[in-house]
């Protein structure tokens, strides 16, 4: 049986994404083939593609961050998992398919009745989201929280979250954005036209508790100064280096030196670097137990993704063009079954 998937064969814009057949690939000990019913469009795997993410597969690879997707075939020596199944799996690469084998215990059960392209949604942003909230910054009820890219994945995320646990929010957005933002729960800041360092300032007096930045770079200069005594600052991106064409393993390695050394300084502030993918590693169980909460909330209708649009697999192109204009709100989603 042949099947579909998207390869990139060398780096650049969104047209070196392409379709290739396959014959379907075989579940080998442990592991289960999964037939894709969703996959997020996500910045990482932009950066992927234009070869600026550190640790990306050598070309050619298939893209694709993460999935949800039914159990379609079992291979040996795997237990607790039936045909038929909905799982979801953060593959880091490869989601951009029909189908996909993966490890059994790397799977994460859905519950039923969850819309596979908003459940997607969860896997990276909303895990990130809530593990920098929860697990990173700590945040208690009452706070302030200033949250950079407030319209994105993660941003919208972040605001929802953040209005379960009880925080004051404040989110940076361009002018098109501000409602999106407002109605979310969050007082808009239009980075364009404003300084929202003296913004911060003007509307809290002292700053911010913890501010959640993926731009990275000189930015975080900035962001550190919204911080009030106590404060921290996480950082979890380098979408900097998207627009200055840098190097991303510097820049996350000066990230990385800058925050700790404003960690040891005296302001009585602090700054850390979140990774998903290094968190999951260091701490696995984590990930299956906040991806599992957040099904139950999605479920309770506690949260609810903001999706822009839902594209067929073979309009991969078009999804990456869009991410990659900034037009978007929310996530994009792939359906690799339309």
């Amino acid at each position: 049986m042949k099947y579909t998937h998207v390869i990139i064969d060398h780096v650049g814009g969104p047209d070196v994404l392409h379709m290739q057949e396959d014959e379907v690939p075989e579940p080998k000990t442990g592991e289960v083939r999964i037939e894709i019913l969703a996959a997020d469009v996500s910045f990482s795997t932009v950066l992927m593609q234009h070869g600026q993410y550190p640790g990306a597969p050598a070309v050619p690879f298939t893209p694709g961050y993460d999935l949800v997707g039914r159990v379609d075939k079992i291979g040996s020596q795997v237990s607790g998992i039936e045909h038929g199944h909905l799982v979801a799996a953060l593959t880091v690469f490869g989601s951009y398919s029909q189908y996909i084998c993966l490890p059994a215990h790397e799977l994460v059960a859905l519950p039923a009745g969850i819309d596979p392209a908003e459940a997607v949604c969860l896997v990276l942003s909303y895990v990130t989201a809530y593990q920098m909230l929860h697990r990173m910054a700590h945040v208690k009820s009452g706070e302030r929280i200033l949250v950079h890219g407030a319209a994105g994945g993660v941003g919208t995320a972040l605001l929802q979250l953040g209005v379960l646990a009880h925080v004051e929010m404040y989110g940076t957005v361009s002018q098109g954005k501000h409602k999106l933002v407002a109605d979310l729960g969050a007082i808009p800041i239009d980075y364009k036209t404003e300084d929202f360092v003296k913004r911060i300032l003007t509307l809290t007096g002292d700053g911010v508790d913890v501010v959640f930045d993926p731009i990275g770079g000189t930015h975080l200069n900035q962001s550190f100064q919204t911080l009030r005594k106590g404060g921290r600052l996480v950082a979890y991106g380098f979408f900097s280096v998207r627009e200055h064409d840098g190097n991303p393993l510097l820049s996350i390695v000066w990230q990385s030196i800058r925050l700790m050394v404003w960690s040891l300084s005296l302001a009585g502030k602090k700054g850390m670097f979140y990774s998903i993918t290094g968190f999951k590693k260091k701490h696995p169980e984590w990930f299956r137990q906040d991806l599992s909460t957040l099904f139950d909330l999605l479920v309770q209708g506690k949260i609810k993704p903001v999706i822009t649009r839902r594209f067929p697999l073979t309009e991969v192109v078009a999804a990456h063009k869009l991410l990659e204009d900034g037009d978007v709100e929310g996530k994009l989603v792939l359906l690799p079954h339309s």
